[in-house]
């Protein structure tokens, strides 16, 4: 970097000088940087809009849960038991309302493996591999599990229960025995299941436990497994766990009956007005938001700060003045303003079609309508004794008010017009705005800013040399101010001093 010193022969402030000409010379280029920074501003400001449109297609998404574009959300029933204490149940994927009676002859038990003399475990590097057959299944897999040199046996027994053996490990001393023994329980309950060592080591490995192994390496039961006994709408079955699911129904049985348990359901009509409140409410936030993006007031004669201005300024002028340059940068937006009125009619538009139920063609027919207040633009209200009216009438009508698969958009439901409008309005959004995987080339704003970037580029190679064209007129000045000075002081030496 050079040094440079002025104003020596002249006695002026040369560098003050340079500088005061080259903010003059620099305006163009903090016009530029303004203008980028504006730019970066509304391409935020877009993704943001953007961010808040993928919440709402979220919330219709089929992977969410309690989504309006899933038929389980709508199919939620409350489902009661005369004798909870012995069986509870819940519905999975049933339908319809149900009801059923249930006895419970016998539980499932889990099988478990103990040790017979006590155990004898010697510490010791090793890879047990292990075939498991789980109760109820005919299908073996292997399971491998490392132990360590030092590891003692608690640790062992805790890698056991760690791992995919699918059993429960621990060391007791059961009552009438003398010695500490090692106890396997299998984790799922039903007859069956076996574990098996694939090889010696492993085989070894158990016996050292104290387990006792057949000619086939399969480890001797102790005590076996049991399948449940129950008896559905009079009709006896076996179940290998006792929790189990009959025609969409999750039975859970916890004792023995004397007499039969009754199970019924009913629609679960507050679950599902909640789900549809609550997307109704992210609606109503998000368009909201965005409503409030191009309606924004536009103040265009706050421009971003330059880099001397804002040292100038406190942190909160600072902030001051760039929430009113921030402001309406997405005003009037084209874009934006035409998907919120495309939302709207998807909304408000009748499902017509041949799958359509009487009642049940529109928003309005099941208590939501737009609010009466113009100030809000097109925000949903619920009449939720209406909505739980025709929630109780029939559910499936309004799941398929939100979800009819039409051929065109007249006969699709409101969740997949509305989904579609939605990914429309991104796509047109990350064309302008981009998003954060995209390259500046790939939309518009990006490529605007790339060629500022270029200007700006341009622009600072110029104020170099436009600062080093001051700098050599007034070196030249000094030069000749200071050659003048010499002539003087010669003169005046030649004329003794006079």
């Amino acid at each position: 970097m050079t040094m440079r010193i002025g104003g020596l022969a002249s006695g002026m402030d040369i560098d003050q000088m340079v500088s005061d000409l080259m903010k003059a010379e620099r305006m163009g280029v903090d016009k530029l940087k303004q203008k980028k920074t504006t730019l970066e501003w509304q391409r935020d400001n877009y993704r943001d809009m953007n961010k808040l449109l993928k919440e709402l297609d979220d919330m219709l998404s089929p992977i969410n849960k309690n989504s309006l574009s899933l038929q389980s959300t709508f199919n939620q029933k409350s489902v009661s038991s005369s004798n909870d204490a012995a069986v509870s149940a819940k519905a999975i994927s049933a339908s319809a309302n149900f009801s059923s009676s249930i006895g419970v002859t016998s539980l499932a038990e889990s099988g478990s493996w103990k040790s017979n003399t006590g155990h004898a475990y010697v510490q010791g590097e090793r890879e047990l591999v292990f075939k498991v057959t789980d109760p109820g299944t005919t299908a073996e897999r292997e399971v491998k599990v490392s132990i360590g040199a030092a590891d003692t046996l608690e640790q062992v027994l805790s890698k056991l229960n760690s791992s995919s053996l699918g059993v429960s490990a621990m060391k007791a001393t059961v009552n009438g025995e003398g010695f500490e023994s090692v106890i396997l329980s299998n984790n799922k309950a039903g007859a069956g299941g076996a574990i098996k060592a694939s090889d010696d080591t492993t085989k070894a490995f158990l016996e050292s436990l104290g387990m006792s192994v057949d000619a086939s390496n399969t480890m001797v039961k102790d005590k076996e497994g049991k399948n449940a006994l129950v008896t559905i709408n009079g009709y006896e079955m076996e179940q290998t766990s006792n929790t189990f699911n009959v025609n969409g129904v999750e039975y859970t049985i916890k004792q023995e009956t004397t007499k039969p348990v009754s199970i019924s359901s009913s629609t679960d009509t507050d679950g599902i007005l909640d789900s549809i409140v609550k997307f109704v409410d992210k609606y109503n936030e998000i368009i909201g938001k965005i409503n409030g993006e191009i309606t924004e007031d536009r103040y265009r004669s706050y421009q971003p700060l330059t880099d001397e201005e804002r040292d100038s300024l406190s942190d909160k002028q600072v902030e001051q003045w760039e929430d009113k340059a921030k402001s309406g940068l997405l005003k009037n937006d084209s874009i934006l303003a035409s998907g919120l009125n495309k939302m709207r009619t998807d909304f408000y538009s009748p499902v017509n079609g041949t799958g359509n139920i009487a009642g049940f063609g529109q928003l309005a027919d099941i208590g939501i309508k737009t609010t009466s207040n113009y100030m809000e633009k097109g925000k949903l209200v619920i009449d939720e004794t209406r909505l739980r009216e025709k929630i109780a009438e029939n559910p499936n009508a309004v799941y398929e008010l939100f979800n009819a698969k039409g051929a065109t958009p007249e006969t699709t439901g409101l969740a997949g017009r509305l989904r579609s409008t939605i990914k429309d309005t991104i796509t047109k959004v990350e064309t302008k705005a981009g998003n954060s995987l995209m390259t500046t080339q790939k939309f518009s704003i990006g490529k605007n800013l790339d060629n500022l970037d270029n200007q700006i580029d341009r622009f600072e190679d110029r104020l170099i040399q436009i600062e080093d064209r001051y700098w050599r007129q007034f070196t030249a000045m000094e030069t000749a101010i200071q050659r003048a000075n010499e002539q003087s002081a010669q003169l005046m030496n030649f004329n003794g001093g006079y």
